[in-house]
């Protein structure tokens, strides 16, 4: 194996259905909450005082939409977690900037729980439209006023806060926001812009808020095309964890290859710390 050098990014999407998400680290990207909270409790020890510990840089990823940064650190503190909204990178906010810079004034089609990251933003006679994974707030009205949204516009400009096709639940497989992006795409003849995984700007900010090349990280995810095809096309290696949304399927897939395969995330905190560079 290659050896690691600077640090990673993981995958941080947890929320309380304990959505399994994605997490790039430069030098090492791990999917940090899988899909019960027994194992991110037993995984504490390693993350602590084994990772913290060592001379990794750690990124949290994520695209979690559906409620805030603040709320989400939160959740992984009383978790037992030593971690801060600095150390995480997530779509609303740099949503928000892209939004700030340009002018645009969004229809926003999103999760309450996500809205405050959004109190700063003018959404007055709308010029673009904010799609998340609104949950129960795709409802068919919503859509609608999105779709109209868009149609009234000369250039209209869709923005995705992420494009996953599905994510586990306790209670099962639930659909995420990219098939509500796609309908839209199609409906109005038009290509969303992706913020979040598998964006290549998604992947590059948060290595740049760690100080580190792609060729010298690692992406650890349960997402075969989200987690790990995205890394790789950004130079990244990426390992794929079997928890959360993996397919024993993704295995075979036809386009995507994972540079590696971990049962659980205390393996691939095993791996990464074997082969860091002495």
């Amino acid at each position: 194996g290659c050896a690691i050098r600077q640090g990673g990014l993981l995958d941080l999407d947890l929320s309380p259905r304990l959505k399994c998400s994605d997490t790039i680290t430069a030098h090492c990207s791990l999917d940090l909450l899988g899909s019960k909270k027994s194992f991110c409790l037993s995984f504490l020890n390693n993350w602590d005082h084994r990772l913290k510990g060592s001379r990794l840089k750690v990124r949290f990823c994520t695209n979690e939409s559906q409620k805030s940064r603040a709320e989400l650190v939160g959740q992984l503190r009383r978790l037992g977690f030593d971690i801060s909204e600095g150390e995480v990178t997530a779509p609303a906010p740099a949503a928000c900037q892209i939004l700030k810079e340009r002018g645009l004034r969004p229809y926003l089609l999103i999760h309450d729980g996500v809205r405050s990251e959004f109190d700063q933003i003018d959404t007055s006679n709308p010029n673009c439209v904010v799609i998340a994974d609104a949950g129960e707030s795709f409802s068919y009205q919503n859509m609608n006023n999105a779709f109209q949204v868009l149609m009234e516009l000369e250039n209209p400009v869709l923005i995705s806060l992420g494009k996953g096709r599905y994510y586990k639940e306790t209670s099962g497989l639930m659909l995420d926001v990219g098939p509500y992006m796609k309908a839209l795409e199609y409906a109005c003849g038009i290509k969303a812009e992706v913020v979040g995984k598998p964006s290549p700007e998604f992947f590059k900010s948060a290595l740049q808020a760690i100080g580190v090349e792609a060729h010298q990280a690692v992406m650890i995810g349960d997402d075969i095309v989200g987690d790990v095809g995205g890394a790789q096309r950004c130079g990244m290696r990426a390992l794929q964890v079997r928890t959360g949304k993996f397919r024993p399927s993704d295995e075979h897939h036809p386009e995507v290859k994972a540079d590696g395969y971990v049962d659980n995330l205390a393996e691939a905190v095993d791996l990464l710390l074997q082969h860091t560079d002495e």
